[in-house]
């Protein structure tokens, strides 16, 4: 039996469709990060950069994300290794270090809604960046 590309492929090896479909759509790094400029110390919001869709969890101008937010950060197999603020269920990351993906991914369990059950997704937990005023954020600071 023929092993799946996340598991037989490194991250560079991949194409294109094969990368973008590690995604899994929880949304959890669309959301608007504050860091500390001294610590490096990084705290997670419940503000959704104000491209994401609240309902779908998705962006909602992929293709120019980068030019419409200068913040959006390009994954790519050279920098996901420095992104230690991804989410540690993030496929990108996990495949990264290594790791296996998880049983709800998507990839293994063929229904994108399975990453709501598992509880992984923040479609619903959010307010979008268009509606807090920046000097607010901190107000906004979430647990992990």
């Amino acid at each position: 039996m023929t092993r799946p590309f996340y598991e037989s492929k490194s991250l560079a090896e991949m194409s294109k469709d094969e990368w973008e479909s590690l995604c899994d759509g929880c949304g959890k790094c669309c959301v608007v990060l504050l860091q500390n400029a001294d610590t490096d110390q990084v705290w997670r919001t419940n503000v959704g950069c104000k491209l994401l869709d609240l309902k779908t969890v998705r962006c909602s101008d992929y293709g120019a994300r980068h030019a419409k937010v200068p913040g959006c950060v390009k994954l790519s197999p050279d920098n996901i290794s420095d992104l230690h603020w991804m989410p540690d269920t993030c496929a990108y990351r996990l495949l990264a270090e290594g790791k296996p993906l998880f049983d709800w991914h998507p990839l293994i369990s063929g229904d994108p809604e399975s990453v709501v059950r598992a509880g992984i997704s923040v479609r619903g937990d959010l307010v979008s960046e268009r509606d807090v005023d920046p000097d607010d954020l901190e107000d906004h600071i979430v647990e992990d």
